[in-house]
């Protein structure tokens, strides 16, 4: 199965929160790494998975034990 990787920016874009919600917010809340993104060759940058994204984005708090 092919995935698509999408930058923050990117992100943002399809799923129209600001980038900074996503960096501040989402990631490590909602957004876990290893799930959602992860770190090329253990560096800085982020790179989502757009598929289980999506896939997470319409589940409820109590999918997430909320």
């Amino acid at each position: 199965m092919q995935q698509t990787y999408l930058t923050t920016d990117e992100l943002s874009g399809r799923i129209k929160y600001d980038s900074r919600t996503i960096r501040e917010r989402l990631k490590d809340s909602v957004l876990i790494e290893g799930v959602h993104y992860f770190r090329p060759f253990g560096g800085r940058k982020i790179l989502f998975i757009w598929e289980a994204i999506e896939r997470d984005m319409r589940m409820t708090g109590e999918s997430f034990g909320i």
